[in-house]
């Protein structure tokens, strides 16, 4: 009579006001055992009863956890993967428990994610692909798991459900296909997920991820949109990848969509996606190649300070040690009139350093004439000066290195400018300064043996008394300094 008795309770516990006496008779411990059984019928009956019963009931649920229910459901949908009402009853069940972190910890310590990835490829409804859906959303909250589903191909079948069913108009496909983003999303993505394991995601899941992005179009909000873009961010072991799949038109479409609506929420993330990609070499050189440079430089009217620090940000990576980038760059009137501009924001420091960085980088990357007279005509000289008395050591090196690049290309067209804005003067401090880090006082002195190959910054050196000071740092503490000072010593006395 246990099957039927079984049968009768899951009945009987469809009425909320039955509940209660189910609980006070202890039913539920009792139908517990019962989901060992080999029986489909029993597991059906009894799982249906325990589930009715244990709705809503934090107590309950817990209590189920703690007397070893978990292997159990697991057990079911391992043994009966083929039999639609008992993975039904087995899948609501871990539904109902997956929010519970003891139901989480349990979880971990089974082979669920093998069994969820096998209901989601034999899942033939829509209802079916929700409530595992609805399960993984909430195992995907905890690390342990988040590893195990990853590991397990979830992000491999979620990218076939998307490819599958792209470009569908059903409102009931609109919403899976949302669904299987937003849970790619979570496994790859998150405060909580270790690096290793999104690079290890990523490296299988590149396509999925471009997929993701591909249905910003039918995005419901700013917020979903803004995430996937951020999603991006932390690929950098899979960067070269992304490119060749063809993220990056992706987002410039998406950038020029959103210039032209106004959304700099948008256009800030996906600046920050281009960015992280223009990491690698060879996708810079890629990037380049397919006019990246000339498609963001359409922001350069943009007035919100967050799109114009990562426009600057993302155009400074392009360049970074890329002669060919500097050069197309460095002869843009309408983008280093943008730059000086820029350089005075005071009132957006972030914007004004990130300005003057990437003037920096344009200097010291290029090799062109035509450069260096463009960013003089610009008048660019001057910040670059400024940068030199920065507070950061970095910026400050930054600074000397591209002018000493610039001088060594045309030190005849900048020695008006460098007399304007005292630039002599400037390096005298930083050497004469206790508190300048080695480093700028190395470069300082490499700036120093450029300008004396003109004979008017050569007399203003001699004016201003630098030799004293070089002399001084002959018998500096760090070797690096110490032997910078008696070369620079030796070009100003012309010994060589």
């Amino acid at each position: 009579c246990a099957v039927k008795a079984a049968h009768v309770l899951s009945e009987i516990a469809k009425n909320e006001e039955m509940k209660k006496p189910c609980i006070e008779a202890d039913l539920v411990l009792t139908l517990i055992p019962l989901l060992e059984s080999r029986d489909q019928e029993m597991l059906l009956h009894a799982g249906r009863a325990i589930g009715r019963i244990c709705y809503d009931n934090h107590d309950l649920q817990e209590e189920l956890v703690k007397v070893g229910v978990i292997p159990s459901l697991v057990r079911i949908l391992s043994d009966h993967a083929e039999s639609e009402p008992l993975v039904h009853v087995a899948l609501l069940a871990l539904y109902n428990l997956a929010d519970l972190d003891t139901a989480k910890e349990a979880l971990s310590k089974t082979k669920v994610a093998e069994q969820l990835v096998r209901q989601l490829r034999r899942a033939e409804n829509h209802e079916r692909l929700e409530i595992v859906f609805e399960v993984l959303q909430a195992l995907a909250e905890n690390d342990a798991l988040k590893v195990q589903l990853v590991e397990a191909g979830v992000p491999e079948v979620l990218s076939e459900i998307l490819l599958r069913l792209q470009g569908s108009s059903q409102a009931e496909d609109t919403c899976i296909v949302k669904a299987a983003s937003d849970l790619i999303v979570s496994l790859l993505l998150g405060a909580d997920a270790h690096l290793s394991l999104e690079l290890k995601a990523a490296k299988h899941n590149a396509k999925a991820l471009v997929l993701v992005l591909s249905r910003h179009e039918n995005s419901q909000g700013k917020n979903s949109l803004n995430s996937q873009l951020a999603l991006l961010l932390s690929l950098y072991g899979n960067c070269l990848r992304m490119v060749q799949l063809g993220v990056i038109h992706q987002l410039l479409d998406l950038l020029e969509k959103h210039v032209q609506s106004g959304d700099t929420s948008v256009q800030h993330a996906a600046l920050s996606a281009l960015q992280n990609l223009a990491i690698p070499v060879v996708s810079k050189v890629q990037m380049l190649e397919e006019g990246v440079a000339e498609r963001i430089e359409a922001l350069l009217k943009s007035e919100s300070p967050p799109v114009q620090f990562k426009l600057l940000g993302t155009l400074r990576m392009l360049a970074d040690g890329q002669a060919d980038a500097a050069e197309v760059l460095g002869q843009d009137p309408m983008l280093l009139n943008r730059l000086v501009q820029w350089c005075d924001m005071n009132d957006h420091t972030g914007v004004c350093g990130e300005a003057n960085r990437l003037l920096a980088s344009i200097l010291h990357h290029n090799r062109s004439q035509e450069v260096v007279k463009a960013i003089q005509e610009a008048q660019g000289v001057k910040h670059l000066v400024s940068m030199t008395s920065s507070e950061h050591a970095a910026t400050q090196n930054e600074a000397l290195n591209a002018l000493a690049v610039a001088s060594a290309i045309d030190l005849e067209t900048l020695e008006e400018s460098f007399k304007e804005s005292q630039l002599v003067q400037s390096l005298h401090k930083l050497l004469q300064d206790d508190n300048t880090s080695p480093e700028v006082k190395y470069n300082s002195m490499g700036l120093l043996c450029r300008l004396l190959n003109s004979g008017d910054l050569r007399q203003e050196i001699e004016e201003d008394r630098i030799k004293e000071t070089l002399e001084q740092l002959c018998s500096h503490s760090n070797a690096n300094v110490v032997k910078e000072a008696v070369t620079t010593l030796q070009v100003l006395r012309g010994d060589t």
